[in-house]
């Protein structure tokens, strides 16, 4: 059975997509788990949301209690309907959620993305599971006939949303053949994702590639190719999980390559300035600054490099980039300042040998002066390095300078002080939202961090007062986030991510 529909049908079926999916907070019919909604998606389906419609539990609770604390919202499911049936009186429809909607929607529902060309999706479909099939089908036959090309019916215990005739088809042939659940890739992905969630986006990036024409820009590939990724074969799934007092974004995917991320580089970043409103810290990044060097080499730079001759010709230069990749070890960079003339930065290299070091920043100096390149300026004290002064980097000098086992490059003098200082001084790990950020994370490494009131202040600075109006309203939500926590791993041949934004209260 199937019926084209209206935008009043439109309006009620948006209230069990992810973003309304709040509303099944309250009564209604029985849930239950059932089929997924992945049964009626195409097997080819690059894009697939699936998200929790009638949330129990602690997943009920915790979204509750960030509607509190985010936006004063004391109930959230009936803030939703509300918010629905105003809309439809609006548009001068009349709708009773509770009557029409709370009696038959089930547990889960599903949206896919059946087609990309490069710049827009078509051929969309939604899928909610019924607990009451004959309800949800008396639901559909009681809308009005419109004259637009979408399309609603029930199919299995599903009732479907489809954007035309061609895709409520192709749904109908998936659930009684192949569909995207039955795809082994997919399957692998959601097996992977995170529990405890209210919504996962599985995105195929193979299937993407090759919807939009199966080509990848040359230097995205060398950059691809030098960190032994597959991206032609690759898939992702992401998860949203509530918590009460934080929002954390899980990400699984073999998009790491064959060497998915390793390494702990927290003890660098819990060393960089306590001021800094951003950091972010990558383990063994000599190890993948040598794996693109090998890369540049056996390729060449179209036009400008040619195949094997990037070594050596920074080598008569005076310049081994195999001994400065052999003796790096993980990278840091970090962000401070409260306006335009305060803001600094400086990117944090820190190596196995403190002579290699000292005699790589010495002999990029050398070069650099040699070549006539304006504005390069020796640097005194304990620090070896050159700072470089030109009107289009404004203000401040970038320093380029080595110290013990590090080297900096920063934008400014104060900021590559910082970055030489080797934890002393007041860091990072001295600061208590840093110390939620790297709790919250559990046992995954911290790899970055953003103070939320820091980076704020710095936002709301660098705005133009007539470019205001958007940020002004989104404020009172951003002051919400004391901070961001990134933390990046792997679990066998998958590489892993965690973004968590902590809200305070």
């Amino acid at each position: 059975m199937r019926r084209p529909v209206k935008a009043r049908l439109a309006l009620v079926l948006a209230s069990v997509l992810p973003v309304f999916a709040v509303a099944g907070c309250g009564g209604g019919g029985d849930s239950s788990s059932g089929e997924s909604p992945a049964a009626l998606a195409p097997p080819t389906a690059p894009v697939y949301v699936e998200a929790s419609v009638r949330p129990e539990g602690e997943l009920k609770t915790n979204l509750e209690a960030l509607a509190q604390s985010i936006g004063g919202i004391d109930d959230l499911g009936g803030f939703v309907v509300e918010e629905l049936e105003k809309s439809a009186a609006d548009s001068g429809e009349e709708f009773d959620y509770d009557k029409e909607v709370a009696p038959w929607l089930g547990e889960k529902a599903g949206i896919f993305l059946g087609k990309f060309d490069g710049g827009d999706f078509t051929q969309y479909g939604i899928a909610v599971q019924t607990t009451d099939v004959d309800a949800s089908r008396e639901f559909v036959d009681k809308q009005p006939k419109p004259d637009d090309g979408q399309v609603a019916g029930v199919i299995d215990d599903f009732l479907v949303f489809a954007e035309d005739e061609q895709t409520f088809k192709a749904m109908e042939a998936a659930s009684g053949g192949d569909s995207l659940a039955d795809e082994e890739s997919f399957a692998d992905s959601f097996d992977a994702a995170a529990d405890g969630s209210f919504a996962d986006v599985f995105v195929d990036v193979g299937g993407l590639i090759e919807q939009s024409g199966g080509t990848i820009d040359p230097e995205a590939q060398q950059f691809l190719d030098s960190a032994g990724i597959e991206a032609k074969e690759a898939t992702a799934v992401a998860s949203l999980i509530p918590g009460s007092d934080q929002v954390e974004i899980a990400v699984s995917s073999d998009l790491g390559g064959q060497n998915p991320p390793s390494g702990d580089a927290s003890a660098l970043l819990e060393s960089l300035p306590a001021d800094s409103f951003a950091a972010f810290a990558s383990a063994e990044f000599g190890k993948r600054f040598e794996e693109a060097i090998d890369q540049i080499e056996a390729n060449g730079i179209p036009g400008e490099i040619p195949k094997g001759k990037f070594k050596s010709g920074l080598k008569e230069a005076g310049i081994d980039l195999e001994k400065i990749a052999g003796s790096i070890e993980d990278l840091g960079v970090f962000a401070t300042g409260s306006n335009e003339s305060s803001l600094g930065g400086a990117a944090v290299l820190t190596t196995k040998d403190a002579t290699e070091a000292t005699n790589t920043v010495s002999n990029i100096g050398l070069l650099l002066r040699g070549s006539g390149v304006p504005g390069v300026t020796a640097i005194s004290g304990k620090a070896s390095g050159f700072s470089i002064r030109g009107e289009d980097l404004g203000p401040k000098p970038l320093v380029i300078a080595a110290e013990g086992e590090r080297i900096a490059i920063a934008y400014g003098l104060a900021a590559a002080k910082e970055a030489l200082a080797a934890a002393t001084g007041q860091t990072l790990g001295d600061s208590a939202a840093y110390e939620e950020a790297v709790s919250s994370l559990g046992g995954t490494p911290i790899g970055g961090f953003v103070d939320g009131p820091g980076a704020l202040k710095l936002a709301d600075a660098l705005i133009p007062a007539d470019d205001k109006e958007g940020f002004l309203e989104a404020k009172p939500y951003l002051e919400k986030i004391a901070y961001l926590a990134i933390g990046v791993g792997s679990s066998g041949d998958q590489a892993t991510a965690k973004l968590i934004a902590g809200i305070g209260r």
